[in-house]
This record gives structure tokens, sequence and C-alpha cells, in this order.
């Protein structure tokens, strides 16, 4: 457009920051914004939304507050769109209070939150581990007249899984049955780690059975959880029957997969079993993340290792062998 001398209008630069924003690139959003002024076009509160949730996805509370500050400088009335996304920043960003006195606020200024701001402030709350907040947050949309969707019960159900709750979490479930929906793969994945994480491995197999044989898809977040369980609690054959299943299930191992199966031989010591395992994940083309590196380090029982480990995440080499004595 540009390039032909097509002058990009208010709702095309407003589309270029959503986009920005979606792919969390907050920085080039907040570029295009400014572009807009030296190219005299003005923004529209469409366009004042946008850049705040650009900023909202990254936890970037303050500079959603800034953004919000001008809009209003300008003229602007926030409406609830604009609240839900400053509400969206605090509660990302882990600040379950701050999204709290933006719902207060904008109720207090007459705007009237719609069923996504509970929603928001049941997933600030559950982030925050507020539970019982997030169930009267909950409770009180059902009291205003709205039916909570999926997506609601799914970060209720979010958070008791936190805390481990589960007698709460099957209640949610029973309770999604009873409105007549069907629970998907991320609230049986939900059940799977809440049952893995307080040491129920029979109802999480039988979770998992019912999820490959009945109309559930499992994704690789399942199979992350069983593994990253079985690991964590000692048993490495089950563990690696599972990671040996993957590719007839047409699923690919991610960096969780390979961190959290290095995790299992990294507690008990076995450093150079988390090394192969390391070399095995560089070579399927799949690269570490700061988790791994952790994981890696604590295997080390002496500098010597520790210094190879460090040697190895800096170099990212693929042939491991002609570096390490494996």
């Amino acid at each position: 457009m540009k390039r032909d001398r097509c002058q990009p209008s208010a709702d095309t630069y407003t589309m270029m920051i959503n986009l920005y924003g979606k792919a969390r690139r907050s920085f080039m959003a907040l570029k295009v914004f400014k572009e807009m002024s030296s190219q005299n076009c003005e923004p529209n509160i469409c366009t004042y939304t946008a850049l705040i949730n650009a900023f909202a996805r990254e936890g970037l509370c303050e500079k959603a507050e800034e953004i919000f500050e001008e809009l209003q400088k300008e003229g602007y009335e926030p409406d609830v769109y604009v609240y839900n996304a400053l509400m969206e920043a605090y509660s990302r960003a882990g600040f379950a209070q701050g999204a709290a006195e933006i719902f207060s606020l904008m109720q207090y200024m007459g705007c009237d939150p719609d069923r996504a701001s509970y929603n928001i402030m049941v997933d600030a709350y559950g982030r925050a581990g507020l539970h019982e907040d997030a169930r009267a947050i909950f409770e009180e949309l059902q009291r205003h007249g709205m039916a909570p969707t999926m997506k609601s019960h799914m970060l209720l159900l979010s958070a008791y899984s936190k805390s481990g709750n589960i007698a709460k979490c099957e209640e949610i479930v029973n309770q999604m049955h009873k409105s007549g929906l069907k629970p998907d793969t991320y609230v049986l994945n939900s059940m799977l780690n809440s049952y893995g994480r307080t040491g129920n491995l029979s109802k999480m197999e039988e979770v998992l059975k019912a999820m490959e044989n009945g109309p559930y898809t499992t994704d690789i977040s399942t199979y992350n959880i069983l593994i990253n369980v079985y690991g964590r609690a000692g048993f490495l054959y089950r563990m690696e029957e599972l990671f040996r299943s993957l590719p007839s299930k047409n699923l690919v191992p991610d960096v969780v997969t390979w961190t959290s199966r290095m995790g299992a031989y990294s507690k008990k010591k076995q450093y150079l079993r988390c090394l192969e395992i390391f070399e095995e994940m560089i070579d399927a083309g799949c690269y570490p993340d700061g988790g791994t590196a952790k994981v890696l380090l604590s295997a080390c029982s002496s500098d010597d290792q520790i210094q190879q480990v460090t040697t190895v995440i800096r170099t990212m080499h693929k042939d491991m062998k002609t570096m390490l004595p494996l």
C-alpha cells in the first residue's frame, strides 16, 4: 500500500496493531501506533483498545495504563472492551488486585461488565491462587443472569486444579455436563494434571483411557502431563513407554516433553542419561529453553559437569559426542 502511495486508514493501522498484538510483538504494535501520528491519521477507540490488548497479552500493565490514560485525554470514553483489555493486562501480570480495582472502576463509571469481564476476573483470581474469590466471581456472573460458557468453567477448573482440590474439580466437570457443555481436551488435561499432582495415578489413567477410547482428542499437552507426573514419581518405565508411543499417535515431542523426560533422570542425578536425551532432542530439531538448562544443571554433581552443560547450552552443538565423554 505504501509503495503504491495508497494511504492506510485508521482501520488499516488498527488491524496491523491487532496482528502484532496477537503475535505478542507489542513493541511493533506501538511502532505502528506512533506511525499513525506521523501520517496525520487519527487513532479511534478501536485503535487504542487494540494497543491496550497488545500490552495486555504480555502482562505489561504499566504500558496498558499509559494508553488507557492517553485514550481519555483524547476525549474517548472507555467502553467495556477497553476496561476488559486493561483488566487482562493486570491478570496476565499476576496482579489480581489491580484487575479487581479496574473491575470496580468500570462499574463505578456506569459501564456494565459483560461475560468476558467476569471470565477475566475468574482467571485473574485463579492465576493468583485465590480459588474461592474465583468461585465468588463465577457465581456473581450467574446471579447477573449470564450463563457461564465453556471458557468460564475451564477458568474456574484451572483455579481449583492449581490448588489441588480434586473434589471441586470433579464438581465443576459434573456441573458442565448438567449445563449441556461437553468437556474438551483442555478440561480433561486439567483433570489429568489435578489427579497427577495429588498422586492419584489410577484416576489419571482412567481419564487417559477415556480420552484414548472415547470421542475426545489427546494432544501433546496430554502426554506432557503424564510424562511429567510419572517422571517425578520415579516410574521411568511408564514414562518412557508413553514417550515411545507418541509417533504412533502422530504427536511430535516439544521442548516440554523432552525437558520433563530429562527432569526425571535429573532428580536421580543421572547426568549422562540427561545429556543423551539432550542430544536426541537437538537431533530431533527441538531446541532448549530456560527450563531445559535448569534441569541439566540440576543433574550436575561436579564443577566440571556444570562447565560442560554451560558449554553445550551456549553452543547448541549437534554432535555432542565430539565434546563430551558419553
